[in-house]
């Protein structure tokens, strides 16, 4: 991939940036790769309760989590615990992690991949959400050929059932 820096500093207001819904999330990016010479990825979430992805790693990414609001069950390699507001969850790139939400309520959170790249995948993969309609889950049909080379474009390894912790 090549980048072209800006040639000023960026400026994403609040409400703005692509927002999609992915596989029962809701997933507004704020910074794209391409914007920051490939150095950060920064995604703004909203994760409903139930919502969050299978265990998966990272190769070539660091992801760092910020929860603005709510509470969500982390995966970080073995360790299972929760994280709840102005909470900071780093995982280091080649680290099983997921998260979910088990409480009641939506939680919200920032995260950030260094260097950026993967935030990709839900821009090319989620689908464009609609207006006062509630995302809902994805079934096993999503995760199709076309899926499995975003993920793995993306740098995203989803970890079979078989191997989850």
């Amino acid at each position: 991939m090549s980048f072209v820096l800006p040639a000023r500093g960026l400026h994403v207001p609040a409400g703005e940036g692509p927002a999609k819904w992915f596989s029962g999330d809701v997933y507004t990016v704020k910074l794209e790769a391409k914007a920051t010479n490939g150095t950060v990825g920064l995604i703004e979430a909203s994760v409903p309760p139930g919502g969050g992805p299978p265990p998966h790693i990272h190769n070539h990414a660091d992801e760092t989590f910020y929860l603005l609001n709510g509470e969500l069950e982390f995966l970080e390699g073995e360790r299972t615990f929760t994280a709840r507001t102005g909470d900071l969850v780093f995982v280091p790139r080649g680290a099983t992690h997921r998260f979910l939400n088990t409480g009641i309520r939506t939680a919200t959170m920032l995260f950030f991949y260094t260097p950026g790249g993967p935030e990709g995948l839900f821009l090319e993969g989620g689908d464009d959400p609609k207006p006062g309609v509630q995302v809902e889950p994805w079934g096993p049909e999503r995760f199709g050929d076309h899926m499995t080379q975003l993920l793995d474009k993306y740098d995203n390894v989803i970890l079979p059932p078989s191997a989850q912790p």
